[in-house]
């Protein structure tokens, strides 16, 4: 009897399990997060890179963070001020705002990277023609900022850019504007160095001296959409390579397999927007207790040395008071009287250097006082510009051409190209950076009459009009608006968030922010650069009660 009961109680176990497999497979409970997408067929009945059929997806491996990307895990947070108001700005309350995974540098951009992009561009664009110099000169940065008429700053305006002693400190007198031709840039060349690693295209580009000069040179656009096109027929792409990473042995003549190239392409790069910089300054999740933060304090930081011999010493760059940047000689309280190296001070938990001090960093934001939290609270990020390529009736997209090109004007008065020559020309199709911000063009009235939309005398935002002329001596100049205005906010400016080695530890707190005007640089803001994550949002399982 006993045996009986022992083999119906075993008969039971095995059924439930059964029945259990049964329930979590038809709930997409399978290998992946789609419940068996290992063995994904098309609803058409074929398989991804069958060799008798059409789709070739290529092989796509794991998502991992660019060199010198970080990989920041996204959730809910408080973003905004939740001190004390003592500028009385008004401008940061606190909202609840979500944020999705991302990449972020680990540290400001430096002056020998921005010496890199210096030296490409004099590489394949040399200054010999005037266009050429125009190119050259837009993108350099303004040392100017370091003058002061009652400061003896020639060293930095001299040095600080080019002297090897300063090269990982942060860039700056970039402008937003030359920083986001920057990202633009970078995409570039580390999808150029990924497609070289994969094989898909020559490694030799820089010897041959056909390629890479002017408008032949590896474009990202142009390659997901003609990779023949961007170098001009030459022979640096390997179709062999190619069809072995998609695993055809007799490869079709009609199918295009170059798609699957765009499996390995690396994500742009770009600035990061506000709520994003706020999110991985504060590094929230490091101080929390199972699904609930501790406090908005900045988590993981301490701004003293607790040990050692530098205790008491601060752990960030920033200017301790009036006339004291750095400490007493000899006693040193953050050893740095104007910028420092970037990783001079620990990381914070989530690996990122530099978010308490040294620079404030630009942000892709448009500038406005108010974040409206409730046109969205997901994402947020004003700025949108939405574009799209311009088709030459031939099936395919303008370029710009050499002796073509379109440029902004920087407040300095230099010349910044919108595109380089090779790169698709883009027309606008909607401006949203205005949208429902409070100006006349935003209001109701504004839907119901036939007003000019332009019109500023009825708008909140009366902003001095920039307008430049060109002096005796050949500069280009700004001119100064000398009509009444009633704010500096337009859609030039943008969010400029942390605190610098110039300013006091209440701009520390990464709940203030600031603006800026996108053609204008300052010797204490830099940059860093972000990236979208497109892979599994969630990291994996629950993580320990407290910490990463």
């Amino acid at each position: 009897m006993e045996i009986y009961n022992q083999m119906n109680k075993t008969k039971f176990i095995l059924s439930f399990g059964i029945m259990l497999s049964l329930i979590l497979t038809s709930c997409g409970g399978g290998s992946g997060q789609g419940g068996g997408t290992k063995n994904f067929t098309s609803r058409t009945g074929w398989k991804p890179n069958d060799s008798k059929g059409w789709m070739f997806t290529g092989k796509k491996e794991k998502e991992k963070a660019w060199v010198g990307m970080v990989h920041v895990e996204g959730g809910s947070f408080t973003m905004g001020q939740v001190k004390t108001d003592v500028m009385r700005d008004w401008n940061n309350t606190p909202r609840r705002m979500q944020v999705r995974s991302f990449y972020m540098g680990d540290a400001e951009v430096t002056n020998f990277d921005y010496r890199l992009y210096l030296t490409w561009m004099t590489y394949v664009f040399p200054p010999n023609n005037e266009e050429n110099r125009i190119i050259n000169e837009g993108i350099l940065p303004d040392t100017l900022v370091w003058g002061n008429k009652l400061s003896r700053n020639d060293i930095f305006v001299d040095e600080y850019l080019r002297n090897p002693s300063f090269d990982y400190y942060p860039v700056v007198g970039v402008s937003w504007l030359q920083a986001d031709r920057y990202c633009d840039w970078l995409t570039d060349r580390a999808n150029e160095k990924a497609m070289m690693d994969k094989g898909y295209i020559s490694d030799d580009l820089y010897l041959n001296p056909d390629i890479n000069i002017g408008s032949n040179h590896f474009n990202t656009e142009r390659f997901q959409q003609t990779p023949n096109e961007v170098f001009e027929g030459a022979n640096v792409i390997d179709t062999a390579r190619i069809l072995k990473n998609v695993k055809v042995k007799n490869p079709n003549p009609r199918i295009n397999y170059r798609a699957s190239m765009n499996s390995n392409l690396v994500t742009k790069f770009r600035l990061p927007t506000e709520a994003e910089w706020e999110y991985a300054a504060l590094a929230l999740p490091a101080d929390r207790e199972y699904n609930q933060y501790e406090g908005k304090d900045i988590a993981g930081y301490n701004l003293r040395k607790e040990k050692g011999r530098g205790r008491g010493d601060f752990m960030a760059n920033f200017k301790q008071g009036r006339g004291d940047y750095s400490g007493i000689g000899g006693w040193g309280n953050d050893g740095s009287a104007i910028t420092n190296d970037v990783k001079k001070f620990p990381a914070n938990p989530f690996g990122l250097y530099g978010m308490l001090g040294n620079v404030a960093e630009w942000t892709a934001d448009v500038y406005r006082p108010i974040i409206d939290d409730e046109a969205n609270d997901f994402n947020y990020y004003r700025g949108n510009i939405y574009t799209k390529r311009i088709e030459n009736g031939q099936g395919g997209f303008e370029v710009y051409e050499e002796n073509d090109l379109v440029y902004d004007t920087l407040d300095s008065g230099q010349l910044l190209a919108r595109g380089l020559p090779g790169q698709y020309k883009r027309e606008v199709i909607e401006d949203a950076r205005d949208y429902r911000d409070g100006d006349y063009r935003s209001s109701l009235e504004m839907a119901v009459t036939d007003k000019d939309p332009n019109a500023t005398n009825q708008s909140m935002y009366n902003s001095p009009v920039k307008d430049f002329t060109v002096s005796d001596d050949g500069r280009v100049v700004l001119k100064k608006d000398t009509e009444k205005r009633t704010s500096d906010i337009d859609n030039s400016m943008r969010v400029v968030k942390g605190g610098s080695w110039k300013d006091d530890i209440y701009w520390l707190d990464p709940g203030q922010r600031r603006y800026m005007s996108e053609g204008t640089g300052a010797a204490w803001v830099g940059f860093r650069v972000a990236q979208d994550y497109t892979g599994n949002e969630e990291m994996g399982s629950k993580r320990k009660k407290r910490g990463l």
